[in-house]
């Protein structure tokens, strides 16, 4: 083998080595972590610090409306008690740039248990330009103390293995056409549509009630309840990696006479057959604070 022969192998075992250093899968911890540094640093500077600090340039928190992070909380003094979660479920896109986690989390504003509100939130996460997570979309809703929680659910994406885009949200409209079909057919039969597009393990979040987690559950509780639904489809992305997505919107529940507003996030994964279903979901009641 004479030295340009070497010199060339050499060169493309560099690029080789490049190559699968570029299309490294990421891992759900890298999340998770953010999401502990972030219940810290609130922990440590209080709930509007907290959130300023992490919240990307177009994040969005719901008060009860969506309105910007930054926005919201550069025009408060301060927002008084303490804030503490603990993330159960939690996915990352392959190229990394898209994740969200969800858990239980307890507000108190006062020293007493009877101070204490409890609730499940969900947190959508991208990176930014320096590829740091920063928050997305901020949503909880309340229930009562539950003594048992779910089980935790972390799974690490598997490797891409087609050509990821350049412009992270590009699938942006597959997203919202394919919200824009389930809000659709919602008007049609509630409990047909979430059989269609539901995932068999995902979890379903109500005010009022604890979390639900599983299709065929999620369906009995609609039909146990008497619960018809119409929504709006607000906005939605999707990652590089076209394999984790979110959109959110507003909602009209009605159980039997009343009728009441809510928002709504829905978190999506593409399934062996590249068919978006909901892994997530969870709607939040608008209502005067």
């Amino acid at each position: 083998m004479n030295f340009k022969k070497s010199l060339v192998i050499i060169a493309l075992s560099c690029y080789g080595f490049s190559v699968m250093a570029q299309q490294k899968t990421a891992q759900v911890q890298t999340v998770i972590t953010a999401e502990d540094n972030f219940n810290k640093l609130v922990a440590r500077k209080g709930i509007k610090d907290g959130f300023l600090g992490v919240a990307d340039p177009e994040g969005i928190v719901f008060k009860p409306e969506a309105i910007n992070i930054n926005e919201f909380y550069s025009k408060i003094d301060k927002q008084p008690g303490t804030l503490t979660w603990t993330p159960n479920f939690a996915r990352i896109s392959a190229n990394g740039d898209l994740a969200f986690t969800a858990g239980p989390y307890v507000y108190q504003n006062g020293k007493t248990d009877d101070d204490k509100v409890y609730g499940d939130y969900v947190s959508i996460w991208r990176t930014d330009v320096d590829n740091k997570l920063k928050l997305l979309i901020d949503l909880g809703m309340q229930h009562p103390e539950t003594e048992q929680q779910l089980a935790t659910d972390f799974k690490d994406p598997k490797p891409v293995t087609s050509t990821p885009s350049k412009d992270p949200f590009l699938g942006k409209g597959i997203i919202v056409n394919t919200d824009k079909t389930f809000n659709h057919t919602l008007d049609i039969s509630a409990i047909a549509t979430y059989k269609e597009f539901f995932n068999t393990d995902g979890r379903f979040y109500f005010p009022g009630f604890s979390p639900i987690v599983g299709v065929d559950k999620t369906m009995k509780f609609l039909d146990n309840e008497g619960v018809s639904i119409t929504a709006e489809t607000v906005n939605a992305g999707r990652s590089s990696s076209g394999d984790l997505a979110y959109s959110y919107g507003r909602a009209r529940i009605k159980k039997g006479n009343i009728v009441s507003n809510y928002s709504y996030v829905r978190v999506w994964q593409p399934d062996a057959n590249h068919r978006w279903n909901i892994i997530l979901e969870i709607f939040s009641a608008i209502e005067n604070e």
